[in-house]
């Protein structure tokens, strides 16, 4: 392994290769406005269909549905790769303004949506079956089926397409006010003696330091901050909200649950299973908590000590190193997927290189017109660097096995679209702890998986509670800043299982945290939680049968696109995500972790 002041820069990504010369290439530009062109004639087309299908005009049918498919796939692809360029370079100004250009051709397709779901109500349910099962189409069934369903449940179309276009300048606007607003804020900052203004993301970033001091500095001063802006905060939290429960009342639906479930193909069983099995960590969550605050030598556990590190690492590993470990590690389970990571790695689909103008965190996106992907990343050496590498090319070979699907068999649900990410970093993550014999290295890593462990289980629920109990109240009318701080503080209280001290609240947290104000994705939080477990019971029969279980997790992850949660956990796994079982078995194997943790921290004092 390298020393930690001899680690080469990591290497940058190929985006030549997709349009060259970035967001001034001539090869994008053509790319976008014939995309501009489609849409306009996409609409147009959709006029001379039939209105009721028969034989004689489903071929035209299938062939609109198909051309919709490649102009998705391109506006997909337009879509990353300027999200790739603003990620490369933040002062990209042309790369911004591109981005809202983007943002037209997604209203405009939504457009189309409405048609397809109006076309789809229309049709008999005889009619309906010979064209979700003819050649073309049959993989796209359950994508298909969907839309009917849910355009069942709609307004009538002329409304929808209506709410559609005046979301663009008005419910979609709370957010993006919400991003200047987050992007805009600064405040002084106090390390090493030395005092620099700071954005709100960099403050929010040293809430992880070792230091006690720092990390409370990080919580005040992120409290002061969004303090100064919690009124207008509550403003869109509140207006985008009314849009929401407006929006679900004509369309009779009565529970704010409805779009987020629609859109996570989960059903309100799932979610309750999943949560219930949850609450059943508690003691051992506790146990966690006592014995890191022994470790801390703390009293009191507050809000800003959930992300303390504890345990001890020197060991820094080159750009290099962290690709070898990690195909080595995958190489052991599934060989198909080494090649391709050793592939993504070699034809620099990563960003990795740190250096001042690039955008903060990670993610990988899909160009599905080139049947690629880019992964962006700021990689340090740590070993935490090397789990969000693995992490992200677990995404990117999720994304590969689907390169060849039509668009609307090639999606995935937010609830399965972490399975093959966190299971990359469960690999590897094993593989380091199971490696060494030094006490610091195996305290990092079992803290690492614990500490991720209560995020999700205490964190992410509290999100959750937040969000129902705040939407059960908004439907009265306004809540006001001091109640949406109340409503955060309990629940709170109820996740995080009484371990938080009476004064280690965060009350703030509503204003703070970016995902409450993402219109096109509400409740943003039980994804998450779901995700993690169910790539736990997906690691968890992985481990039971060894190489064997490849072949299967690749059909897993293929069809991830092709069915509801509960269907594709029934077809690969066999199991019932209705039923607390399959939850209580992942808890379980995480928190099995807690034992060898508290006897660690007994040996360390």
């Amino acid at each position: 392994m390298g020393s930690s002041d001899s680690i080469p820069k990591a290497p940058t990504w190929d985006l030549d290769s997709v349009f060259p010369g970035g967001s001034n290439s001539t090869e994008y530009a053509e790319f976008r406005k014939q995309i501009k062109n489609d849409l306009k004639a996409a609409v147009e087309d959709f006029k001379s269909l039939p209105e009721k299908l028969d034989d004689t005009g489903r071929p035209a049918v299938i062939a609109y549905i198909e051309k919709i498919q490649d102009l998705s796939n391109r506006i997909s692809q337009a879509h990353a790769f300027v999200e790739c360029l603003v990620a490369a370079d933040v002062s990209d100004a042309k790369a911004r303004q591109i981005f809202g250009e983007i943002d037209v051709f997604n209203s405009e397709y939504e457009k189309i949506e409405v048609l397809l779901e109006s076309f789809a109500k229309k049709q008999s349910d005889d009619e309906w079956e010979k064209l979700v099962t003819s050649d073309e189409l049959k993989d796209c069934r359950y994508y298909l089926d969907e839309t009917r369903r849910i355009a069942n449940m709609k307004m009538e179309p002329e409304f929808e397409a209506l709410a559609a276009e005046l979301a663009v300048n008005g419910y979609h606007a709370w957010n993006r006010l919400y991003g200047k607003m987050y992007g805009d804020l600064r405040s002084e900052f106090t390390e090493n003696g030395k005092t620099e203004t700071l954005s709100i993301s960099q403050v929010a970033n040293r809430m992880t330091s070792p230091d006690r001091e720092i990390r409370k500095q990080s919580f005040e001063k992120l409290e002061a901050a969004w303090e100064t802006r919690a009124s207008e905060a509550s403003m869109a939290l509140n207006f985008q909200a009314g849009y929401r429960l407006s929006l679900y009342e004509r369309r009779k639906w009565d529970s704010p649950l409805t779009e987020p479930l629609l859109q996570s193909r989960t059903k309100k069983e799932t979610l309750d299973a999943m949560w219930s099995a949850v609450a059943k960590a508690e003691p051992k969550i506790k146990q966690y908590i006592d014995a890191k605050k022994k470790l801390l030598g703390i009293d009191a556990y507050r809000w800003y000590d959930q992300f303390a590190p504890v345990g001890a690492s020197d060991k820094k590993y080159t750009y290099d190193e962290a690709a070898d470990l990690i195909v080595g590690n995958i190489a052991a389970f599934n060989k198909d997927q080494a090649d391709f990571t050793r592939m993504a790695i070699d034809k620099r689909w990563v960003e990795a290189e740190d250096r001042a103008g690039k955008g903060g965190g990670a993610f990988c996106t899909p160009l599905r017109v080139s049947k690629q992907s880019r992964v962006m990343m700021t990689y340090s050496g740590t070993f935490d660097s090397l789990s969000t590498m693995a992490h992200e090319l677990g995404h990117a070979y999720h994304q590969w096995l689907r390169r060849d699907m039509p668009y609307f068999a090639g999606g995935s649900p937010m609830t399965l679209s972490e399975t093959a990410s966190i299971f990359n970093e469960f690999l590897v993550t094993d593989s380091e702890l199971n490696k060494t014999d030094d006490p610091q290295e195996k305290l990092m890593f079992l803290d690492m998986n614990l500490q991720n462990a209560a995020n999700l289980f205490c964190n992410l629920h509290a999100r959750f509670i937040f969000d129902s109990n705040f939407y059960n109240e908004r439907k009265s009318g306004l809540v006001s800043r001091e109640r949406l701080d109340e409503l955060m503080v309990e629940a709170q209280k109820e996740a995080f299982m009484g371990t938080l001290a009476d004064d280690g609240y965060h009350p703030l947290f509503w204003a703070s945290k970016l995902h409450f104000f993402l219109t096109d994705i509400p409740f943003y939080n039980y994804p998450y939680t779901f995700g993690y477990l169910f790539a736990g019971g997906v690691y968890n029969r992985a481990k039971e049968e060894g190489p064997s279980f490849a072949e299967n997790y690749i059909k897993l992850l293929s069809g991830t696109g092709r069915g509801s949660s509960e269907q594709i956990a029934k077809e690969h796994m066999g199991v019932d995500l209705t039923k607390e079982d399959f939850w209580l078995e992942s808890v379980n194997r995480i928190m099995a972790d807690v034992e060898p943790f508290v006897k660690l921290v007994e040996e360390a004092k």
